[in-house]
Order: structure tokens, then sequence, then C-alpha cells
């Protein structure tokens, strides 16, 4: 049949829900879907001039007739819908294929064995742990075991490296027991090993104990280097336990989805959380499907209905059209209430958003955004004068306001892209006045010590580049403050600008500047660098000044001073909230008793005059 005869058929369809079953010429099931509508919804694919993606154009191609099948309601179309796909696996419907296989731990057998995470076996005569069906578990595992235990993840050779050269960065910031120093003994490194092992095939369970024990016994027998390195094993496993951070509460189960689409392709990310943490990542990739609504109402049957687990709770970033019915198939297959529903707002919100982000960068990895992102680095690096690419780039910018008080954004670029939980504010703690030199000092003197003193996050990352908003004074200043730190040996550039507020040159730590303009890539990109820092800087003094102006006004209040000011605005967020809000309301803000919420109130409500007499 033609486009044309086909877009007549459908046009004689009842407006009732049902499944509706597309063949080619050779009368092979080539799609099948569900509709509320049938006419409305498969005439859509035959009439003329109607959008459709890749994928649809192509199934439409390869149409020659179809057969329906009417339903009582939308939720038996759902059902026939789902058990029709699995029965016949239609080549356009989507296809759940995404880049997982069986992911192992290797242990090798050596003098000094080392762990790694492996996508496959070889035949190298070490032992593999596994196989495991998720390798983002295989990683997490092995990453927070060699953690805890302070395992080596560097290229050198042991033993025969071992005192040769100075011990690494991870040595320096507690991340490793650096046995290439000669201190550790062959016997300790081994019983490391098997700690490892015992976390990653049992869990923490009584590590920590026994390690304790351990200790105890080293130390009474003097033995306090391995005393040491033990007492360091119980500090890092209880900091990576600390750093597991509970999402949401233990006893949820939870998937967060989120769909992204680029280019002539789409992406659906699924982080799953379990007993509260995250243990799974998987990301599906569909290549010439670019309508998202129609992707989500057909990817969440397939997926939770393919034998995959259903949770207790399926948090979407938007509800597709048969929400409820689907909310209703899943609590029906689990056997158990299941929540699908679209968090507005809090953690879940934020967690949804980083299951979007994931299918962006899946997506950016797809399109080769990646590689141009790579070269630009190394075109970067050639016009700098840096010896390989910069992988972390840490950007500064002081921003000062008219009451003398300098603020300082710092931004953070990694492989070219923004890195926002690694943005970090300062408010200057001993510059005075407005000095940009010195709060620049000050800032960097601050970054340099929480990074000596193993800072977290961001703070504990060695950066590769670091970018300054200004010139040679703010470099000098800079490189000063930083002599003889452990950010001493970073790259140090500044940032200069024209009469236009646009990035003329980089100025390097001994005063010489280099032209960039001729660079076009470069030049957009360190001028996309100074950009961000400036728009960073800048919002952090708005809104240190807009917090200020709100506590004066609230300081105008008899009996309040800054420290209520301060706990009413925590409590309200507003002046405006503060106004309207009762004594009994008033009385919730941390140090407000009764009678300063009576006067506060009074403040804000004043008795109305009283009309005299004539």
């Amino acid at each position: 049949m033609t486009k044309a005869e086909l877009y007549e058929k459908a046009k004689m369809l009842p407006l009732l829900p049902g499944v509706y079953i597309i063949r080619d010429k050779r009368d092979v099931i080539i799609y099948i879907g569900k509709a509320k509508r049938l006419r409305t919804r498969v005439s859509q694919y035959f009439r003329e001039g109607v959008p459709h993606d890749a994928k649809v154009t192509q199934m439409i191609e390869h149409a020659d007739h179809f057969d329906v099948i009417v339903c009582q309601s939308e939720f038996e179309a759902l059902v026939l819908e789902a058990s029709q796909i699995k029965a016949h696996t239609p080549k356009y419907n989507i296809l759940l294929k995404d880049d997982k296989g069986y992911s192992y731990v290797k242990v090798t057998k050596e003098e000094y064995p080392r762990i790694s995470a492996v996508l496959q076996k070889e035949d190298d005569n070490a032992d593999y742990i596994g196989p495991y069906t998720s390798s983002f578990a295989v990683r997490e595992m092995v990453e927070t075991a060699q953690n805890a235990f302070l395992l080596p993840r560097c290229s050198r050779r042991f033993p025969q490296e071992i005192g040769q050269g100075r011990p690494c960065l991870n040595a320096h910031i507690g991340k490793c027991m650096a046995l290439c120093s000669g201190r550790i003994s062959r016997e300790a490194y081994n019983e490391a090993v098997q700690g490892a092992l015992r976390l990653i095939r049992y869990g923490k369970k009584d590590i920590v104990k026994t390690l304790e024990e351990r200790m105890a016994a080293a130390s009474e027998r003097l033995d306090f280097e391995q005393a040491a390195l033990l007492r360091d094993q119980i500090a890092a496993i209880k900091k990576v336990a600390a750093g597991q951070k509970v999402v949401v509460d233990e006893s949820v189960q939870m998937d967060v989805m989120a769909f992204a689409g680029a280019g002539p392709n789409s992406c659906a990310a699924i982080l799953r959380y379990r007993r509260g943490r995250l243990t799974d990542k998987r990301e599906f990739l569909f290549r010439g499907t670019t309508d998202l609504a129609a992707l989500r109402e057909e990817f969440l049957p397939r997926y939770y209905l393919d034998g995959e687990e259903i949770p207790k709770v399926i948090a979407v970033d938007e509800a597709p059209e048969d929400a409820e019915d689907l909310a209703r198939l899943f609590s029906e297959t689990r056997g158990a209430k299941v929540q699908l529903y679209v968090p507005q707002r809090g953690d879940t919100a934020k967690l949804v958003n980083m299951a979007y982000t994931n299918a962006v960068e899946r997506l950016a990895r797809e399109s080769g955004r990646t590689d141009r992102q790579q070269r630009l680095l190394d075109e970067t690096a050639a016009v700098l004068g840096l010896a390989e690419p910069p992988k972390v780039i840490e950007s500064y910018d002081i921003s000062n306001w008219g009451d003398g008080t300098s603020v300082c954004g710092m931004v953070v670029f990694e492989d070219g892209r923004p890195k926002k939980s690694g943005y970090r504010r300062f408010k200057m703690k001993t510059v005075f006045g407005t000095d940009d030199y010195a709060s620049m000092a000050e800032a960097l003197s601050r970054r340099a010590a929480e990074y000596e003193k193993g800072g977290a996050g961001q703070f504990a990352v060695l950066p590769s580049v670091i970018l300054l908003d200004g010139g040679k004074g703010q470099v000098s200043a800079v490189k000063a403050a930083l002599d003889g730190t452990g950010l001493a040996g970073v790259p140090l550039y500044g940032m200069v600008k024209d009469d236009h507020h646009r990035t003329r040159a980089i100025v390097t730590a001994d005063g010489r500047e280099i032209a960039i303009s001729m660079h076009r890539g470069v030049f957009t990109f360190i001028s996309g660098v100074q950009d961000e820092v400036h728009r960073f800087s800048i919002a952090y003094q708005r809104e240190n000044q807009k917090k200020k102006a709100y506590a004066s006004s609230l300081t105008a209040v008899p009996g309040v001073g800054p420290a209520t000011a301060k706990a009413l605005l925590a409590e309200f967020r507003t002046v405006a909230a503060v106004r309207e809000a009762g004594v009994e309301e008033l009385c919730r803000a941390k140090g407000v008793g009764r009678a300063a919420a009576a006067a506060i109130y009074d403040h804000f409500h004043p008795a109305a005059p009283i009309d005299k007499a004539p």
C-alpha cells in the first residue's frame, strides 16, 4: 500500500484505545505501538507534512500495511503492547542495548600484587573476581578499596623501583602508603592487599575492628611503623564510609532517570540507588531518535518489563503521557506499590539533574566533542608553552564593592569544560579596603593551605594551570604568595583585558606577554574562562551586598543586632517574610525570645492612630 492509501485506511480507525502493528512487504512486523485514540495516532504517521525524526521516517518508508487490536482501556493497551513487543522484538521499536558487559576485579600474581577493574578476562595468570554486571560498581569497589588501604595506583614497578625517586602526589596527600619509599615491608603491603580484597568481597563489616586489634598488637611489640600504617588505613576506611553520602532514606529503592537529545541521537541515563547509595549507572543511546516524549513513553515499559528490577520509587525528568497506567502496571508486576513521579525540588530533583548531565555527557562523547576539546587543549598547551595539555584549570577573579569589601571567585575547568562542583568562593579576611593584589594573594594562599592540609573536594586536587584575572601585578603578588607552598610548581598566568574588556593577552610568571588573538580557538576558550570567573565573582559580591542590605534594614528595628538579624534571615530568607510573620513564628528564629519577637512585630505593625473627637 502507498502512504496515501495507508493514511486513508488510518482515517477509518475508531477513536478508541488499542495497539497497532505495522508490517513491511514481507509481512514482517517492524513496529508495535499503543494509542489512546487509534485513529489520531496511526494517521499521524502517514499524513503528508507531519515531521518525523530519522527513525520514524525510515519506518514509514518500509511500512506496507498495518493491523490494530482495539482494547477496553489505555491500561489494557499498555499491557498488550509490552507483551507483543517482547514476543516479536520489531526492528523499529527501541532496542535496549547499552554498553554494559561483564566486569571483573583483577588481582595480579606477583611479589607486590596490584588490584584493578577490567572489562574482560585475559590469559595472564592473574586472579579475577567476578563477573559483575555493573562496570560502574566494579570501578567504585576498586577505587574504594584502594583509597581505604592506601594502595599504589601509579605505573611504578615493584620491587624494582622501591627506593628510587621521591613518592608521588598521592603519598603526599595521604592517598597512598608510599610503597616506593622503602619504608613499607612486603608483608605489610600484602596484608593491605588482602584487606582490600576482603572489603571488595564482603564490605566493611568487621574490617575496622580487625585492623584496630592488629594496630594494638603492633604497638605492644613496638612496631610503630606498622601500627602507624594500620592507623592510617583505619582512618581512610572511616573517611571513605563517611564520604558515601546517603542521599535518600536507606529503606528506599530508587531509580533516577533523565533523557537528553543532541543532533540525530538521544540518550537515557539511569542512576540506581539502593540502600540510600548510588550503586550503578546505565546509559542507553538511541540513534536517529529525537522525539524525547515518544522515547520516554516507549522506554519505561520496555526497560522495566523486560526483566529489570523494579524499585519502589522511579523519579523521571518528565512524566510520560500514561504515567498513572505505568505506575499501576509496575506495581502489579512488582507486587508492591511503585511511585512514578517528577520531583520538583530537593535532593531528588538534583539527582534527576545529575542523570540528565550524564545523558548529555554521553551524547557529547558520542558526537566527538570530546576529541575536539582535546585538540583545543593541545593547542592551548602549545601557545602557553606547557609540557602537556592542562587537565584541570583553576581561574580566580577579585570583585570589589563601594564599601571597600572584596571577594574572590574560583572556577574550575576540567578537560576544557566547566566543573561547577569545583567552584569556590573566598571572602577576604586579612585585606581591608580595595587592594586587588593583596586580595588575590590572600585567596591563593588560602587555596594552597587547604591543599597542603589535604582539603576536601576540589581543594585536594593539584591544578594543571592557574589563570588570574589581571596582569603583571596580580601574577607577581600570587607568585610570591605561593612560593614554598604545594602550589608553587603550578604554571601561573594572568589574563589581560583590552579597553573594551575583552581578553587581549596572557602574562607569564616572569612578566612576558603572549598574544593569543591570532589563535582563534585558544582566544575563545581563554575568553570564556575569564568571562565565567568574572560572572561568578560578581554574583558572589552581589549576594553579599544583598544580605548586608537585608540585615541593615532589620538592625533598624530596636533591639535587633547583627546576630539576631542573621538568625531572622536564616529562618525567613527575606525581610518581607519577617514583616509578615506573627509573634509565634518569629520565636522560631534562633535566639529570638518572645519579648524580642513582640518588639519586631510591633515595629512592622504599628498600632493604628486613634481618631479623636473634634
